[in-house]
């Protein structure tokens, strides 16, 4: 049996009870692979079009990145439409750009609709640690004003003061359209709306092979669900159940800390505006306060998905260099979890033959591209699939030297980054 991991979100989750593991045959219109939020927003979605709907998921509900996150609803992509628009032209980053907002959108409305109670809070901080990334924010904003989001707000070194007690920050940039959460209890009350609409979850049901054919078969060691169309929205933690999904991406883990309980007085001090801030380095650093008064701080990447043996201890100086008030605090909680890179850092949209379609690779952006995702697979299945083509026409790269090298080469990219994150370049 697999459990969730041992982190802050598992020990407050609010409905965790188990379901069944699959049994015998089981006919549907759409089976998605993956309780996520990939899975479970394209469930939702695809029941408002009328859908009958089987999810099966590996372990237990929000098991992977959805459980496991930072909680950060974030706006736009892992690359901006500046990136779009430079490798792939006007038209692409016009399409595309017009979507940048929608994921969180989406989430308040399930939040609103189903009444699901996940700790949401508005606002959301980009914090420049230089001169070069205070410059991107500013051209930030403006594209961002120029796609329809006027809830922005920049931030000199004496204004982020009023929001960061940290003096790391020469700036920043405020989204009032972004903010944060609880995810794990954000995905299971989404998967009560999943079922209370009529959709069926399957827990402990792994999919082991699947027959790709005009009316697909998902194949676990005690079933099978048969389908019109099938859906792959397993991400970080797909494996390699289609080894030409697993070849373009890459399983990257990040390290998570929630810190003991500081008291109210003690947590606002620190964010006073309760906003959660993400800072602009290449291997960046996030962090927020929780609905009982903890820090909750994430950092770093390692390549290739192992679990580092001592959180702490690579968590620990990146959260006492923005944070020296806390130096010897307490960690309560420290996880690990895997979220999928693309080459590109653009998400991988696409189909398989007519009948199965994939959503991956939000490349560390996920809480709110994965909602966005199971809208625009409803939108494609219902026969609508513009904006779907949209993301599917963006070119899927393979890492360079292949699933040996990725991780090494990749790495070295990283610390060239690094290096010029350090040195403001």
């Amino acid at each position: 049996m697999s459990e969730h991991v041992k982190s802050w979100y598992a020990a407050t989750a609010r409905g965790a009870h188990p379901r069944p593991a699959l049994e015998g045959t089981v006919d549907c219109d759409v089976c998605i692979v993956g309780a996520g939020f990939s899975g479970l927003s394209s469930a939702l979605h695809l029941i408002d079009a009328g859908f009958r709907v089987v999810v099966l998921e590996a372990a237990r509900i929000g098991f992977g990145a959805t459980g496991r996150n930072g909680g950060q609803v974030v706006n736009s992509f892992s690359r901006d439409v500046d990136v779009v628009e430079a490798r792939h032209g006007s038209a692409a980053a016009r399409a595309i750009g017009g979507m940048i907002f929608e994921g969180g959108d989406i989430i308040r409305g399930l939040i609103a609709r189903h009444g699901i109670d996940c700790d949401y809070r508005p606002g959301g901080i980009f914090a420049a640690l230089n001169a070069r990334q205070m410059r991107h924010l500013e051209a930030q904003q403006a594209r961002w004003e120029a796609f329809g989001n006027r809830d922005l707000q920049l931030l000199d070194a004496r204004a982020i003061r009023a929001h960061v007690a940290s003096e790391r920050y020469v700036g920043g940039l405020l989204d009032l359209r972004g903010g944060h959460l609880h995810p794990l209890n954000l995905a299971l009350g989404e998967a009560a709306a999943v079922e209370r609409q009529g959709g069926t979850i399957y827990e402990q049901s792994p999919v082991e092979r699947i027959d790709f054919g005009p009316r697909p078969v998902a194949y676990t060691a005690r079933g099978a669900v048969r389908s019109r169309y099938l859906v792959l929205a397993g991400n970080a933690y797909l494996g390699n159940l289609v080894p030409r999904l697993a070849s373009r991406s890459m399983p990257c883990g990040t390290q998570v800390v929630a810190t003991e309980p500081l008291g109210e007085a003690r947590a606002r001090a620190l964010l006073p505006q309760d906003h959660c801030v993400e800072d602009c380095n290449f291997m960046l650093d996030y962090f927020r306060t929780t609905a009982d008064h903890r820090l909750l701080f994430g950092g770093g990447t390692v390549y290739g998905a192992r679990d580092p043996r001592d959180i702490e201890a690579l968590i620990r100086p990146k959260l006492e260099k923005v944070f020296p008030q806390l130096a010897g605090v307490r960690f309560d909680h420290a996880w690990t979890g895997n979220f999928l890179l693309t080459l590109s850092r653009l998400p991988q949209f696409g189909s398989l033959g007519e009948h199965v379609f994939y959503i991956q690779g939000c490349s560390g952006h996920g809480v709110t591209l994965t909602h966005l995702a199971g809208r625009l697979i409803a939108e494609r299945l219902g026969g609508d699939g513009t904006r779907f083509a949209a993301f599917a026409a963006l070119p899927h790269l393979p890492f360079p030297g292949g699933r040996l090298l990725r991780v090494p080469l990749t790495a070295l990219g990283a610390t060239y980054y690094t290096l010029r994150d350090r040195l403001g370049l």
